[in-house]
Parts: C-alpha cells; structure tokens; sequence
C-alpha cells in the first residue's frame, strides 16, 4: 500500500456489499499517527460497516486495511492484541465486577499488571463501583467499563464506536478529557460518532462519508477555515431580495433549519468581512436584525452530505463475548 507512510489507520478503496446495497464504495480513509480522528457520517452512510471492517468482525469484499503500518487481512485477528476497541455495546459477564471482568480479558492475552486493572478503573471513574456486579450497571457505566478494556493492553491505536453513548452530560465530558489525554501521550484515537458539538472540541482531524465514499478529510481547523460563512437575519419575506443583493458579491442562500426562525439567510464570507455584508443590505434599503459568525462542524457535515442527520446504522454484529453480543475488542478479545 502507498502514501501510508506516518499513518495509525488507512484504508485504500475498501468495499463492502451486502446483496445488492453497496454499504462501502471505494473508502479511502487516511488517519494520522497521534491524535483525536473524527469519524461521521448520516444514518446509512457506512460508519458501521467500516468500524466492524477494521475490527474483523466483518471481511470486506475489495480493498486494503492498514493497522498501525501493517497490512490487516482475514485470518489476521491477532493484530487486534495491538489495537484497543470497543465497537457497538460492550458486553460483559452480568454476574461478575467490574474488577473482575478486567480481571477475566487479562488472562486472556498478554500479562497485564494487576495495578493496570487498578488504573483503568480509576480513569474511567469506576473505582467507587468496581465492586459491584455489571449487572447492576448503567448502560453510561459500561460504556466506560468498555473504554478501560480497550485499554487493557495499552494499545496505540484506539477504535471507539459511539463511545458517549448512555453518557450524562458529566460523563461526556470526563470521556473528552480522558481521549484527548490518551492523544496528547502519542496515542490515535479513531473516534466514530453522531455528537458533532463534540467532535468539534475533541478532534484533531476529521472524515465524513456519505453513501460509503469519503467526502472530506483533513485537520478540522483546516476544513472549517475552508466553509467560513456569516448567518444574517432580516424580515422574513426579504430574504429571496437579500440573496439577490448580495449575489453579485458573495455567495448566499436562504438558511433553512428547522429549528431556526424564519428570515435567515447564510453567506460564504470571512467573520472579519460581516461588517460589508450589513452595508450593502442597508444600501438596499434591507436592514440586519441578527447577525452571527463563524462556521461549526454541523453546517460543513450537513452541506456534504445533503442535509442527512448524523447517526450511527443501528444494527449490532457480536464478536462472540459472554453473550455474543457487540464487542469490545482488545487484546485480541471480546468482553
């Protein structure tokens, strides 16, 4: 494979069919070694299909896997001792600990010091209940009990599937700080997610596909700095002549989030030049009501990829835990 020199994380035309729906067409993903990578897309767009691809739950029909520098192929499933993951819901042995159920995906591959055990569980916040049977657990706790498994083996690159899922607002939070604590020690962390305001504050670089192919990809800052628009608001039945107004000069377009109020209009233009777009409104006798700058990760998914939603496939494939439910995969193995 080419050009994945420096890369934790490539894909190279991957392909993934399931009878006559293409739920991978082509993806080429390219994801820098060290740091936080955003990984979205809309409801269908293939970010399961991937996820469950890159932890060899599935085997795609065509392309190129690279973990960590080194081809990733069926039949290659020990490569996932060097790469930690938590993919869909994490499942656990109900009537075992916390501390136990760390205890149990130990044995299972490398030695693993008990005091790691000691030291996952206070990083994810659990120290006060890793006593207490998983069986008793928000589904918020073992989500975060999933996060310290995938850790067990100290992996450098780490693949999360929604991993705020059942998260309070807190929790959300801590989850951020402890990612991006991961990233600053060198690590890549691969994150796939509906929550965009999160991803924005999180990630270092970004790639959003929409029917199975990347659409964009590249180091966040750098895409919004690309898509700097300025939202104007004025009457509502003034908006079709402010478009007009201001066409000659900058692209504009009617906004139309549903839960904005009417008369909005977004205009491609750098924050620092708003003050030109009143002035030639007001010239035409349109005058500005409310005025915001700035462009967030929302606007850019929305405008590739159509107005879809960001959200996840919704079905779960097992990995063959205690249950065979989803997986958690690290070490090699399924929690």
């Amino acid at each position: 494979m080419s050009g994945t020199d420096g890369l934790a994380l490539a894909t190279r035309g991957l392909r993934k069919n399931y009878g006559s729906r293409r739920a991978l067409d082509g993806l080429d993903l390219s994801v820098p070694t060290g740091g936080v990578y955003g990984f979205l897309g809309p409801n269908g767009a293939g970010k399961t299909t991937t996820m469950r691809v890159l932890t060899g739950l599935i085997h795609p029909d065509g392309g190129t896997v690279e973990l960590l520098g080194k081809p990733f192929r069926r039949g290659d499933r020990h490569r996932l001792f060097e790469v930690g993951a938590l993919v869909e819901a994490p499942t656990f042995y109900p009537y075992l600990s916390a501390r136990a159920n760390l205890r149990e995906l130990a044995a299972s591959g490398a030695p693993v010091p008990s005091k790691r055990i000691e030291e996952l569980l206070d990083l994810v916040g659990l120290c006060d209940r890793a006593g207490d049977k998983v069986q008793d657990y928000s589904m918020g706790m073992k989500q975060r009990l999933g996060i310290a498994a995938a850790l067990l083996s100290d992996p450098k690159l780490l693949l999360l599937d929604e991993p705020a899922n059942g998260l309070d607002p807190a929790g959300i939070v801590a989850m951020r700080d402890t990612l991006r604590a991961l990233a600053s020690q060198g690590k890549t962390v691969f994150v796939s997610s509906h929550l965009l305001a999160e991803i924005q504050v999180m990630a270092d670089t970004v790639g959003i596909i929409a029917s199975g192919k990347l659409v964009r990809e590249g180091p966040l800052k750098e895409l919004l700095s690309m898509q700097a628009v300025v939202k104007v608001r004025v009457q509502p039945n003034q908006v079709d002549a402010a478009v007009a107004t201001l066409a000659p000069l900058f692209a504009a377009e009617r906004l139309t989030e549903t839960d904005r109020e009417e008369g909005w209009l977004t205009v491609h233009i750098a924050a620092d030049r708003a003050e030109e777009v009143s002035q030639k409104l007001a010239g035409a006798g349109i005058y500005v009501s409310g005025m915001e700058s700035g462009t967030d990760l929302e606007m850019l998914f929305l405008e590739l990829t159509g107005g879809q939603a960001a959200g996840g496939e919704g079905s779960f494939v097992g990995l063959g835990g205690p249950d065979n439910g989803a997986a958690t995969a690290g070490k090699g193995t399924a929690a």
